[in-house]
């Protein structure tokens, strides 16, 4: 039986436009030999993005924030998303601070009610 020759068009994988890659990307790629890694990747060709940073590094995440928000921050220039980051991380702290005192002196965290007094 013929294989179906309709699919039979040239492939924009053509061998004749692939580039040659530098050496120095083949010395960092990795290398198996059926199946079983001989090296491991090395440089920047280990990971896709950007590598953690320090013990605990940060996650990347989606957020939907109201159009001023984005705006006051962005005025202050570069480095926005820091200060956001910073900000929540002072809330935060701030938070389990008052949650703290409120267990230790027998109370709850009320949180918006211990702003009114």
């Amino acid at each position: 039986m013929i294989a179906n020759e309709g699919n039979m068009k040239p492939s924009s994988n053509d061998h004749d436009d692939v580039c040659e890659w530098p050496d120095d990307v083949w010395g960092r790629a990795e290398i198996s030999v059926g199946g079983k890694v001989v090296r491991p990747a090395t440089g920047t060709l280990t990971r896709r993005g950007r590598p953690p940073m320090g013990d605990e590094p940060k996650k990347q995440v989606t957020l939907r924030l109201p159009r001023e928000v984005i705006e006051h921050f962005r005025a202050g220039g570069k480095g926005w998303q820091a200060r956001i980051g910073d900000l929540l991380a002072r809330h935060v702290a701030d938070a389990t601070r008052k949650t703290a005192r409120g267990v230790e002196e027998g109370g709850a965290f009320r949180g918006e009610e211990d702003r009114e007094r």
